[in-house]
């Protein structure tokens, strides 16, 4: 599978969940400054992890999580959030809707409609096809 020698081996979950927690840190940081598109864009940087291990995408998701439900104004976000970005963070709000939890499906479908305004189809179809960046 093309690809797929960019993951990482399970022994070095330990190494990936570390960097993760300092990106938390960071976003924490960021949202007690009232600035919820850098935590946003901090909370996307490098991610997913390269790996296959479901402990450190589920602690990547609840980074990604924790910066997605601080954005009040959806629109704003679009002004200063890279086009680079797009693709990952629609691979995320599936993630999102996908919990079946009410408020995060209710932000999750808010942002997904800004974004698919803004990036268009072609933003649901990549994060769709894509196999090898896991959420």
């Amino acid at each position: 599978m093309a690809g797929a020698e960019k993951f990482v081996e399970a022994d070095n979950a330990e190494a990936i969940i570390t960097r993760i927690e300092h990106k938390s840190r960071k976003i924490e940081s960021l949202l007690k400054q009232n600035k919820p598109v850098e935590a946003l864009k901090t909370a996307l940087e490098g991610s997913p992890p390269m790996t296959r291990d479901e402990r450190c995408k589920s602690a990547n998701w609840i980074v990604v999580h924790r910066a997605l439900m601080a954005i009040k104004d959806v629109d704003g976000m679009f002004s200063s959030l890279d086009p680079e970005y797009y693709d990952i963070l629609m691979k995320y709000l599936y993630r999102g809707l996908s919990t079946g939890d009410r408020p995060t499906c209710d932000q999750c479908l808010r942002i997904h409609e800004k974004l698919t305004e803004r990036a268009g189809l072609g933003c649901i179809l990549r994060s769709l096809a894509d196999t090898v960046n896991t959420v």
